[in-house]
């Protein structure tokens, strides 16, 4: 038996080293991925057992101060990551049509493979999203789309930074780094305290953007299956399944969203009348 697994476990070892990108291979978890597995499963049984656990008996924290401090850390954080995607690529250089991946030590593919891992990275540092709303006590932000979304994540730009850290798919990334400076912006400014409320009449908006994101990837990635520039095109049907996956589930929030704003306004209407 433990033969059998020894000569599974070289099989693999091999499998991985042949189509793995050899220039990400001494950074920093990118070796396997077992880190980055034991990371999100750490995770997600701090926010839902431990974390709940330990708070049940506590105050909620206010974490003001922390807040607009790490809100404001997340924003620049994806301006920046935003600036190098444009520079690594997509403002002049990249195809929108197709683009594969540049797998030679030119310095912006280099530029760019080391992007790839900052994003990742960028998606560790989201768990503090959650782990806020534990301490806070807003259990009620914690959804099903919450951790599904930090939980998947952190392991498919494992996969991007390890196999193909630039092209094509790396497009999302750019989107998704701009709609994160619009969220975290409007997350910092919630976090001041009320008497910036009335800056924020945007909020209704964030889900709509969000579900365009989504929109975009799809139709982005779905040009990779009628065009072929050397992208994997496994790749491409993986991002149309996961942006399809992602619009549901947003859709599905949006619309209870909008259930319980028109019942919150139906109920105001008829307090006023009374």
């Amino acid at each position: 038996m433990s033969g059998f697994v020894r000569f599974a476990i070289d099989r693999y070892v091999n499998l991985v080293d042949s189509i793995s990108d050899p220039r990400v291979n001494e950074w920093p978890l990118m070796d396997s991925p077992l880190p980055t597995v034991a990371l999100v499963v750490a995770y997600l049984y701090v926010v839902m057992f431990l974390g709940p656990r330990m708070m049940a008996n506590r105050k909620p924290y206010k974490l003001k101060e922390l807040l607009v401090f790490y809100n404001a850390i997340q924003v620049v954080f994806s301006v920046l990551m935003l600036w190098e995607h444009l520079m690594s690529g997509w403002l002049l250089d990249y195809s929108y049509t197709c683009q594969p991946v540049d797998y030679s030590h030119n310095p912006t593919a280099l530029r760019m493979a080391n992007l790839c891992w900052w994003y990742y990275i960028s998606k560790l540092t989201e768990f503090a999203d959650t782990l806020f709303f534990v301490l806070r006590k807003k259990d009620n932000q914690i959804s099903l789309l919450h951790l599904y979304h930090h939980s998947l994540t952190p392991i498919e730009t494992w996969i991007c930074v390890k196999f193909i850290a630039g092209g094509h798919g790396t497009f999302s990334n750019l989107v998704n780094n701009m709609v994160h400076v619009i969220m975290y912006s409007y997350y910092m400014i919630s976090a001041m305290g009320p008497q910036y409320q009335k800056y924020l009449w945007w909020k209704k908006h964030l889900t709509s953007l969000q579900l365009l994101q989504f929109m975009l990837v799809f139709i982005h990635s779905a040009q990779v299956l009628i065009f072929d520039c050397g992208y994997p095109k496994l790749v491409a049907a993986l991002l149309l399944v996961h942006s399809t996956i992602f619009f549901g589930l947003f859709f599905d929030f949006y619309q209870q969203a909008y259930r319980r704003r028109r019942m919150l306004e139906a109920l105001n209407g008829k307090k006023k009348i009374q």
